[in-house]
Order: structure tokens, then sequence, then C-alpha cells
């Protein structure tokens, strides 16, 4: 950043300079013209009433003079009378000279033209005299590149001091701009006090920052829960084994105790499956194609295979609605249907009662699960889909699961781009819906 500022302002300095000469030079060049055509004039003028007064015998009693300028005598018919630089006899014909042409047509005429006698280029005026002859004064002028030729040394030199000025300026305020950013307090980016321009970046990395710090802790609420979860039923296995083994067990109990070790082993096993597919869903590595999915006979397959589960506790399963297709993952689909229902089931009262539509709607396929189940507070409903998170914690374990089904039910609707709503009131029911995209 310090270079690129640096190398900006020297570019610019240059730049600067560049544009500065040029315009000094065309400065310089009109403002010499105007002095050189006044100066010419006005001497042409002279020269015209001394002619007028003495005659042409005063441009021969002048002949010795130093001209500072070119004079010359020309007639009406362009022959050269008197030429103060060469021999009159050796100009040749000067009647279609411009500025010849335009005195003899108005009385006065000027030229700027590169000069064949003198190989100059020069300013010639000239201006009619009483005799009908053509008085002409030239003098030689720079050119506007001869005229920035002039120039350029005390340019260079200007040139070379302004960059090692613009350099030294440049690394002074480059420092003197960088110091607020390079102690900027990345921690707690709002607390910085610098330049207006950085605030959308500050807001972004205190954003960021509290991301992190949210991913952070979820992270270590993940894996307390984790080591929670998995140490209980491992906890119950080890104990009823140890109970077992010591043959404290009477053998009548030993098919009780069996069958605790195997709903516990149950669980355990369902637990790391619930978890390993989280993973795979967290990080995207979910290797299945999407393919078209009816939604309709995959919720009436699944609603078949939960119907023993809902039969323990007389509660009434039906499914309505049209088919409907969706592209999806079908294995994905059926783990977010199966566990919405599940919980339907799980969270139900007895003798209650689950529906369950699938149907079409303006906005996409739907999945609507309603159930007249215990019911959901409103301060939990932003929640249920974390990760081990439970409402009713106290029943958690008799209810069974592993806390980890509407996170599952969450990240498929995400790698879906579909959209889950909860409608719950506590002691009334719950309404959970899956919304898809339109195909």
């Amino acid at each position: 950043m310090k270079s690129r500022i640096q190398r900006s302002m020297v570019l610019i300095i240059s730049i600067t300079l560049v544009l500065f000469y040029a315009i000094l030079a065309v400065i310089l060049y009109n403002r010499n013209m105007n002095i050189l055509e006044s100066e010419v004039q006005q001497e042409a003028k002279y020269i015209q009433k001394a002619i007028d007064i003495a005659g042409t015998r005063y441009l021969e009693e002048m002949a010795s003079v130093d001209w500072s300028a070119r004079v010359t005598c020309i007639t009406p018919d362009g022959e050269v009378l008197y030429d103060s630089r060469r021999n009159g006899e050796d100009l040749e014909n000067h009647s279609q000279r411009a500025e010849v042409r335009e005195a003899l047509a108005s009385g006065e005429g000027e030229d700027v033209r590169m000069s064949d006698t003198v190989g100059r280029e020069m300013y010639y005026y000239a201006l009619l005299l009483d005799d009908g002859s053509v008085l002409r004064v030239a003098r030689e002028m720079d050119g506007l590149v001869r005229t920035a030729l002039n120039v350029l040394p005390v340019m260079g030199g200007l040139a070379v001091l302004m960059v090692v000025f613009a350099l030294f300026l440049a690394r002074w305020q480059t420092k003197r701009l960088i110091k607020p950013i390079n102690e900027l307090d990345l921690e707690h980016p709002l607390d910085n006090s610098v330049y207006p321009e950085l605030t959308p970046l500050l807001e972004a990395m205190d954003r960021q920052n509290k991301e992190k710090e949210a991913v952070s802790n979820m992270r270590k609420e993940f894996s307390a829960n984790v080591s929670h979860e998995l140490k209980t039923p491992l906890t119950s296995i080890s104990g009823y084994a140890e109970i077992m083994m010591n043959g404290l067990v009477r053998p009548a109990d030993i098919p009780l105790f069996s069958e605790r070790i195997y709903k516990e082993a149950r669980r355990l096993i369902t637990l790391v499956e619930d978890i390993i597919k989280l993973s795979k869903l967290d990080e995207e590595s979910v290797e299945l194609e999407k393919e078209e999915v009816n939604l309709y006979e995959l919720t009436r397959e699944i609603v078949s295979r939960l119907s023993p589960q809902a039969s323990q506790k007389n509660i009434r399963m039906e499914v309505t609605g049209e088919p409907v297709l969706c592209k999806g993952i079908r294995q994905i689909l059926d783990e977010m249907v199966y566990n919405i229902c599940e919980n339907a089931i799980k969270y139900n009262n007895d003798n209650g009662r689950v529906t369950v539509w699938v149907g079409d709607t303006l906005n996409g396929p739907k999945i609507s699960v309603t159930d007249t189940g215990i019911g959901i507070p409103k301060e939990h409903q932003e929640r249920i889909f974390e990760r081990f998170y439970r409402v009713d914690k106290s029943h958690s374990k008799e209810r069974g699961g592993t806390g980890l089904g509407l996170s599952i039910v969450k990240h498929g609707a995400i790698l879906h781009g579909a959209k889950v709503n909860v409608e719950s009131e506590p002691g009334k029911g719950t309404r959970m819906e899956i919304l898809f995209p339109q195909n």
C-alpha cells in the first residue's frame, strides 16, 4: 500500500509537470510571437516613414547599418530592389509571397514560414509604400519546438526538484495515513476512531468476529453435548454389563437387563449415525445426485414406517394432498420428513392425531405436518433447530431421540434451497412446513 501511494503521487507530479511544461511552452511561444510581431510592425512603420520622406536612397545609405531585421524592398511586379541580407538581383521574384500579395491588396500583410534564404523560421511583415512598391521587414523567430527546447533545461531542473520533493512528501504522508490502520484493534473493530471510509470494513470485521465467536461457542457446546449424549448410554451399558458380569442379576431378570442394554446400544448407534449425517451436511460432502422425487409417495412410505410407533400411543396418522415432484436427494428428503413426523409422534399426547399434507402451491411444493401435541413455547421456536436443543429436557430421555433430528432437517432444507416454518402454541399442537423452491 505504501509503495502504491508513493508511486501514485510521483506519477501525478510527473504528469502535472509534463502538462505544465507543454502549457508553459505554448504560452511562451505565443508571448514571444506577440512581442516579435509588435516590434517588427513598429520597425517597418519607422522605415516606411523614412522611405516616404527620403525615398529608396534611404535604404542604400543605411546599407552599412547592421540591421537586426531583414529589410526587403519589392516592386509591384515582384522584383527585389533591395535586400539587407542578399543581393536583390540574386533573389527570385517575390510576387507570390503571401505577405507581398496581401500588402498590394490591402496595404499591409504578414506571414510565418521557413525562409529558403536564411534557413530559419521567420515572421514577415509587409507595407505598401507611396510609390507602389512593397517594404517587407522580417525577423527570425523561435518555433514552438525551439521554444520548448529552450525551456527544457529549466523545466528539467525543476522537475528533478519536484520529484524529489514528491518522494519525500509521499513517504511522510503515507506513513501518516497508514499509522492509524497499523494501530487498528482488530479484536474490537468498532472501537477504532479512523477514517469514515473504513467504517464498512470495520463493521464487516466486527460481524465476522461475532460469527467466529458464535461458531466457536457452538462448537464448544456441540462438543460438550456430544460428550454428554455419548457418555449417558455408554455408562448405562457399562453399568448393566458389570452387574451381569458380577452375577448380581437373577436369571429371571437377565432378559430385562439385556433389553435395556440393547435399547441403550441402539440409542448410541442412532446418535453416532445422526452425528455423521449432520457432519456431512455441514461440510456439503453429500455425494448423491439429485433426482425427481414424488414427495406424496415418499411421505406415505414414511408414515407407513412410523405406524407401529404411532400405534403404541394410539395416535392416528393420515396423509392427504396430491402427487408433486421435487428435484432433490431422496435419502436426505426421507430423513427430513421422517424426523418431522417422528417428532410429531414423540411430542404428541396419547390418542392424538398427526395430519400430513403434501401438494403444490404457488410458491412451490410443500409438506405440512400438523399434530395435536404439547406444542412449543414461542421463546423456544427459534432454537429448536440447534443441535441437542430440547424444549422438554425433563422428559427427553423417556421420549427418545438424539436431539439432532431437527438440525438435520434444517441443513437438509439449506441443501435443497427450501424453507422450514414453525407455527405452535403450548397445549394446542404444532404445525411444521417445508416449502421447496419451484422446479
